[in-house]
């Protein structure tokens, strides 16, 4: 039988629904509910299917997570038709929809409340803040979670103080959907509530408080985010890596200088293997040319004895990186490490034919910075054997650093 993860790859929207609707697994009938909020398929072939589980599912978690999808589809308006019989424009005025998505908030269908819960979120307007916040006292955990997402989506500094008490609920789902949220909204209030959750018993917790406390622009977060470098799950560790990562992006121009120095000398000081292992994903896996950019910076500043070769090929594989700050930041990260390592990773890239010209040239460049005896020897070579302009002039130039042709 195809996965639901490969049946996601290849987007077959027809036997994922027949999941949603067949599967006597309920976490089949719930992932395929998730995929089909997000995968590309006409409406027409996966609303039915997604509005059919939202009713009538004999599973809690699956008509909520059909709930989301249909939401997520922009959707969600058929489905309270179909429950209530109540008509709500898809295209009206906002505040007039927002005013019937309120109403619909006290309705005894949770699964209703959840829908128009979600909607609020998805229209934005801060007239959905106040029913919202009444909502989080609601008596089924999953309307409680939905409203304190869509609080975050709107992102009404009003809703802090409300979203921080529910910080407490029993239910880690609205724990962790309020922690989301209090990062989205930010401000001092919401920074000081997530810093109180950073020893909650939930791993999930603590991973989106983590999450959420990159979204600050300031270094306050900082002492916190290097604390759970030591936490017991990896996942928690990660986080805290990307959202040093998103504090080096976020901060204020006048501040990044400073935060920078600061968070090298609290980073070094630790020669943490997850940091290295993060960053490296960072550098493998990222597709923000921000984050990959101050992954690459961060690891030449950082990285101790223990993991230096690892670090040392994530960044020579991306010497030739299509961004060039990327690439810029990674030789320069290389020379910072230095070492026999740094030198042997760069004369096996001067050797390879194979890489572009981009990647050659930067690491002959830095050759001139790490290199000894064995890369004066190669890069004199190589300017007599090499057709690449580019390269020879690096070469040339590295080579004149380290004393010059034989």
């Amino acid at each position: 039988m195809t996965s639901l993860f490969e049946l996601e790859k290849t987007g077959d929207a027809d036997e994922i629904t027949s999941l949603l609707t067949r599967s006597n697994s309920e976490a089949v009938r719930r992932r395929a509910a998730e995929i089909l909020g997000d995968i590309d398929a006409p409406d027409k072939l996966v609303l039915d299917p997604l509005v059919k589980a939202a009713k009538s599912d004999e599973n809690d978690a699956v008509r909520a997570a059909a709930i989301d999808a249909l939401d997520q589809r922009h959707a969600v308006e058929r489905l309270i038709r179909e429950i209530s019989d109540k008509e709500i424009s898809s295209d009206g005025a906002e505040w007039a929809r927002a005013e019937a998505f309120a109403e619909s908030l006290t309705d005894e269908q949770a699964e209703l409340r959840m829908a128009s819960a979600n909607a609020l979120g998805r229209i934005g307007s801060q007239a959905g803040t106040k029913p919202l916040v009444q909502r989080l006292g609601d008596p089924d955990p999953r309307v409680r979670a939905r409203a304190a997402r869509a609080l975050g989506r709107i992102g009404d500094p009003r809703a802090v103080s409300a979203l921080e008490k529910v910080l407490a609920d029993s239910n880690v789902e609205v724990r962790r959907e309020a922690a989301d949220s209090l990062g989205r909204i930010g401000g001092e209030e919401a920074l000081s509530a997530l810093l109180g959750l950073l020893d909650d018993e939930s791993e999930t917790v603590r991973r989106i408080a983590a999450n959420s406390l990159g979204n600050f622009g300031s270094a306050k977060p900082l002492d916190a985010l290097i604390s759970l470098l030591s936490d017991d799950i990896e996942a928690v560790r990660r986080a805290a890596v990307f959202s040093l990562i998103e504090l080096l992006s976020n901060a204020p121009g006048q501040q990044s200088h400073k935060l920078r120095e600061t968070m090298v000398e609290k980073l070094s000081a630790t020669d943490h293997k997850s940091v290295v292992d993060s960053l490296v994903e960072i550098l493998d896996e990222g597709r923000q040319a921000h984050q990959r950019r101050n992954a690459a910076w961060l690891l030449g500043r950082v990285t101790g004895d223990r993991n230096r070769e690892a670090a040392i090929e994530a960044l020579a594989g991306v010497l030739d990186d299509e961004d060039g700050m990327t690439s810029q930041f990674a030789a320069t990260s290389i020379t910072n490490i230095g070492g026999e390592a740094a030198e042997d990773a760069l004369l096996d890239l001067l050797d390879d034919t194979e890489a572009s010209s981009a990647a050659r040239a930067k690491a002959a460049f830095a050759l001139g910075k790490v290199g000894g005896e064995r890369a004066r020897d190669r890069l004199d070579s190589i300017i007599d054997r090499t057709d690449d302009e580019q390269v020879r002039k690096r070469a040339f130039s590295a080579l004149s650093k380290l004393g010059g042709r034989n």
